[in-house]
């Protein structure tokens, strides 16, 4: 029987690959708590769990009529982001896959009302930096899949999906760990005015409204406090989180939604990225299991 043995809510953004002159130039000369607290979680807790799996529920994959989940025994080439081609250029990856447990996911989906995840194996499907950029940090011998945020999907799909992970991984012989990739708020500043507003310090964050919604997630987060955040979803979605937070939304579902009691722990400070709301929370199984 597999498990679930750890999950993060990650920030994956280009900054963390930057050479360092450049990403300590945008700070003001200072360093990224982003860029350090992923070397934290590698040494910290991936080396210590040693995870079979990495499921990335990842906010820059777009699909319309269904979720996907790569079923390739292997994704691997060069990742050139189409946003940014000067910061993440012919960046090489190498994912090993696990066919089976994704093609058991599609099989769970194919059962369950109203929930559409198809497999797919196109070696030529391709990878997006919400997922590549963590490789350099935190890649071993594990897995890594990735799951992508249906742009047409309302938070029952999202939680339908969440909830097929968490079965697909119980039945399946894998020890998991999930990362949410992606941001808390997400506007940027305009084009003339994102100049002044590169470095990591929360005041230039978008607006005053942003900061404030996003410092309640994360202390909610931290507090274990999920079924608040589900419940104000609504009102944190004026703030326009990215992918409509989809990538918590799922990855909160897969560990027991409302009832989950897993409390959050800070990996970074709150940082800005060009007006969006960037941290990673690292959720810790709790000992008595992840919901009460």
């Amino acid at each position: 029987m597999g498990e679930i043995i750890g999950a993060a809510l990650l920030a994956h953004v280009p900054t963390i690959v930057l050479p360092d002159d450049i990403r300590r130039g945008l700070n003001n000369g200072q360093e990224s708590s982003l860029y350090t607290g992923l070397h934290r979680l590698k040494t910290e807790v991936f080396d210590a769990l040693k995870p079979d799996m990495v499921i990335v529920f990842d906010s820059h994959w777009f699909t319309t009529v269904e979720f996907v989940i790569t079923s390739a025994e292997r994704r691997m080439g060069f990742f050139t982001s189409e946003e940014l081609p000067r910061g993440m250029s012919s960046a090489p990856y190498d994912m090993p896959g696990n066919p089976e447990f994704a093609k058991l996911v599609g099989r769970i989906a194919d059962e369950t009302p109203d929930c559409w995840i198809t497999p797919i194996d196109n070696e030529h499907l391709p990878a997006t930096y919400a997922t590549t950029n963590f490789l350099g940090f935190l890649q071993g011998s594990e897995s890594w899949l990735s799951v992508s945020t249906c742009q047409t999907s309302e938070p029952f799909d999202f939680e339908q999906v969440g909830k097929v992970i968490a079965q697909a991984i119980a039945e399946s012989n894998q020890r998991v760990f999930l990362i949410a990739s992606g941001a808390v708020s997400h506007t940027f500043h305009t084009l003339r005015t994102l100049r002044q507003h590169e470095a990591a310090g929360e005041e230039h964050i978008f607006s005053p409204e942003a900061r404030e919604a996003d410092h309640r997630i994360i202390n909610q987060m931290l507090a274990g406090d999920h079924a608040s955040i589900i419940d104000e979803l609504p009102n944190f979605l004026k703030v326009k989180p990215e992918g409509r937070f989809g990538h918590y939304q799922m990855m909160i579902a897969a560990l027991g939604g409302r009832e989950c009691v897993a409390q959050g722990r800070l990996f970074s400070e709150y940082e800005n990225s060009i007006g969006t709301g960037q941290v990673h929370v690292l959720f810790d199984r709790p000992e008595t299991g992840w919901t009460k």
